[in-house]
């Protein structure tokens, strides 16, 4: 009997247990899908049923709708329609290092921790309806790095590797946008225009390439208008040489081919999508000059 009643114990301590952790599971940081993050944002759809199906990587119980920001970007921000009927992409976003994320977001049972890759969903949505074909880079970095036994640092050749097959399927491809997330604290990287909160930009152009003069040239005409319309939403162009620095950025690829550090870390989501929208009417006004 002693043995029976040791072993029911035993089971029961078990159980709670288990208990204990599936909660501290269901309570920790979650990974999210920036696409039907973004969407639904967009949409303003937040269903219950639509976060567990469409948002989270795993599933989750949630025992209360999920309430995000009262974001409605195309209120937010008014984009400037413009005739363009070339239905060839012309368009490429992507992000060498996809994995970079921005300050985690807590909801009633969950933290998220939308990544680098929202900003592409954001831009496709404007660049689109303003006429547009986009194509965004959906491979995934890191399985091209694993396939071929290559380092974190070496990220610039896996998305060589994707922009080279991206020109072979779309030869009307004209603009490459890669888009990172810097890595300085929120104070350096924030900004209030018209009492609205932004993550400040910053453009890299590597300075080792044939190709640096013409990018360097598009990059300061983007440059130039966000100073115009968003004064100090820029922090510049780091031109960037010499030992122990990339000076491509597989910047030869193409004259157009820009790099834009969109945030830091400590950056919440609200603050990038505004940025996001910014940068992308102040590309439309480049391009269609």
């Amino acid at each position: 009997m002693k043995k029976k009643k040791r072993k029911r114990i035993i089971i029961i301590l078990l159980l709670i247990v288990i208990g204990f952790l599936f909660s501290l599971k269901n309570n920790s940081k979650v990974k999210i899908k920036d696409k039907a993050f973004i969407e639904m944002i967009i949409n303003n759809t937040f269903e219950k049923e639509n976060f567990i199906d469409k948002i989270i990587t795993k599933t989750i119980e949630i025992t209360n709708p999920v309430k995000l920001w009262s974001i409605n970007y195309k209120e937010e921000e008014k984009i400037k329609e413009v005739s363009n009927t070339n239905k060839s992409p012309t368009i490429y976003l992507y992000n060498t290092h996809q994995s970079e994320e921005y300050e985690e977001t807590t909801f009633q049972d969950i933290s998220v921790n939308p990544t680098v890759i929202m900003n592409n969903y954001i831009m496709e949505d404007i660049l689109k309806k303003n006429g547009y074909e986009v194509v965004v880079e959906e491979q995934s970095i890191k399985d091209i790095l694993n396939q071929n036994r290559w380092k974190y640092n070496e990220s610039y050749k896996a998305s060589r590797y994707l922009l080279e097959q991206s020109i072979i399927k779309y030869p009307s491809l004209e603009y490459f946008i890669d888009i990172h997330r810097d890595s300085l604290t929120k104070d350096k990287t924030t900004i209030t225009i018209n009492d609205k909160n932004y993550a400040k930009i910053l453009f890299i152009v590597g300075m080792e390439n044939a190709n640096y003069q013409e990018n360097l040239t598009f990059t300061e005409k983007i440059n130039n208008i966000i100073n115009n319309k968003y004064p100090n939403l820029s922090k510049g162009i780091y031109k960037k040489s010499g030992p122990g620095v990339n000076g491509v950025y597989n910047q030869d690829f193409n004259s157009k081919t820009i790099l834009v550090e969109i945030g830091g870390f400590q950056n919440n989501p609200e603050e990038v999508l505004n940025t996001a929208v910014a940068f992308t009417n102040c590309f439309l006004e480049a391009i269609n000059e």
